[in-house]
């Protein structure tokens, strides 16, 4: 299917108006509205009902659609006896009075003049001696710092980076007063499962690209399942997503922003899922507003269910998964405690300097990863340099302290009744414990629990593939 290239999309309240009339009153199921630019116009595929057409024709339609990119005016492309025509001139311009929203399609163009001050300050760095005792244990190794910064300089070529970013579909859209990004890409044949993925901190949009051509065309990668449409937004503060300039950015905060997003993209239902910050964000959808989600699908816990007063005993597995988590924190938990109380403080520091800021993204990925040697370095180099052209390692950052202080607790009611699939990726160098089925039991409608044999806390980027199949086969069973 062709990309939102449109400067506007109508909504569903607008098309439902329309195909009332052009279907005697009754409003048919509604697939999607999608944008499309023809020539210097933008068309409207106004939600084709499945009743319209059988498979051969869904098949006639998808060749029309694609066509449809080339054909200056769309007049060979419509075909009247499968869907309606699309609306034109007054009737276009009385349904855009009252319910279009902006969608800008987006590029990443990073001016020369800030990647020649980030060489020049890499190249200037000051960095403190080697640390005593094993590499790695005060912190991020000296040795490798040196030597990625030296790539970064001098080997990295950022333009090539940028350049594949912008082979995905990316577009920014105004959500609540704040610029959300986002990438949209649709299933390769047929009506996707709409899907809204989202990254966690310190990561960006460009960990979960390599899902992309997974899901949009999972029987050319021998996966079985539907293909999906993907929405995978950067969360408020990241890159190219601006963050309100407030305090209270919670988990909830953005679960609304998401669902908002989606509706506005022409879905009435839909899937969400992520991990880290996305895996919580995907949580409070599914909390606050579950009618629209088909399903959850995370592959890190985020949200600690509640285990206070009447909820039942925790098990012997339980048990040991808290310890575990606690000696976790005892030793790995310093950059919460900072980023959670003082992020502003810390972030002068890591916006000033690429050094610092490599070094506290890097020891992240090293810790939380399976095999941080296998871990693509052009990705590291792409998400280093993606924090700083934009400038919003301190606002990203903000995700802890907000949900530290301002997000309301979960009470013994909170549940998640939505079907909910969990793809157990628990092997990273600071091992957080093994976490058990019954302790996410208590918070979600868990219907697919798959240990994973590798990978870790950056499962899209460690491996795609196992989390792709199992992504797949959750929504196929349901």
């Amino acid at each position: 299917m062709h990309d939102i290239v449109g400067t506007c999309l109508i909504r569903h309240a607008a098309a439902r108006l329309t195909l009332e009339a052009r279907w005697g009153g009754s409003t048919p199921p509604v697939s999607k509205i999608v944008g499309i630019r023809c020539g210097q116009s933008v068309a409207e595929e106004l939600a084709v009902p499945d009743s319209c057409f059988d498979g051969a024709d869904r098949a006639d339609r998808s060749a029309s659609l694609r066509s449809s990119q080339s054909d200056p005016d769309c007049s060979s492309t419509w075909r009247p006896g499968l869907w309606p025509a699309p609306p034109q001139g007054a009737e276009l311009s009385a349904l855009a009075g009252t319910t279009v929203i902006p969608v800008e399609r987006f590029e990443i163009n990073v001016d020369e003049a800030v990647l020649a001050d980030l060489r020049d300050r890499i190249r200037s760095s000051r960095l403190p001696g080697p640390a005593p005792g094993e590499p790695w244990s005060q912190g991020t190794d000296d040795a490798y710092l040196r030597d990625f910064l030296g790539v970064w300089a001098d080997g990295y070529d950022w333009r090539t980076s940028e350049g594949e970013l912008n082979g995905f579909a990316q577009f920014r859209t105004r959500l609540d007063g704040v610029q959300i990004h986002f990438v949209h890409a649709r299933a390769a044949s047929g009506i996707g499962v709409p899907l809204i993925l989202t990254n966690g901190w310190p990561s960006t949009f460009a960990e979960l690209l390599p899902l992309v051509p997974l899901l949009t065309d999972p029987a050319a990668h021998s996966i079985e399942g539907p293909a999906f449409d993907l929405v995978i937004p950067s969360l408020p503060g990241y890159g190219f997503s601006e963050r309100p300039a407030r305090t209270g950015v919670t988990y909830s905060d953005t679960a609304r922003r998401w669902h908002r997003l989606m509706r506005e993209l022409g879905y009435d239902r839909y899937a969400a899922g992520g991990s880290d910050f996305g895996a919580g964000v995907a949580t409070y959808m599914a909390l606050e507003d579950p009618s629209p989600l088909i399903g959850l699908h995370l592959s890190t816990p985020e949200v600690a269910p509640y285990i206070g007063p009447d909820s039942r005993p925790l098990s012997e597995a339980e048990h040991l998964y808290r310890e575990s988590l606690a000696a976790w924190i005892a030793t790995e938990h310093g950059y919460q405690a900072i980023q959670s109380t003082k992020p502003q403080t810390l972030g002068y520091g890591l916006t000033d300097s690429p050094a610092g800021l490599a070094a506290w993204i890097l020891e992240k990925w090293r810790s939380w990863s399976d095999d941080f040697g296998s871990i693509d370095r052009d990705l590291l180099l792409t998400t280093v340099t993606l924090y700083w052209v934009t400038g919003t390692i301190t606002s990203s950052m903000r995700d802890y302290y907000d949900n530290r202080w301002f997000r309301t607790p979960l009470n013994h009611d909170d549940f998640v009744a939505v079907p909910t699939g969990f793809a157990k990726f628990s092997h990273q160098l600071a091992d957080e414990g093994d976490i058990p089925r019954g302790w996410l039991e208590r918070l979600y409608d868990i219907q697919r629990w798959t240990p994973m044999p590798r990978g870790g806390h950056f499962a899209a980027a460690e491996a795609p593939e196992l989390l792709a199949a199992d992504i797949a086969g959750f929504f196929g069973a349901l």
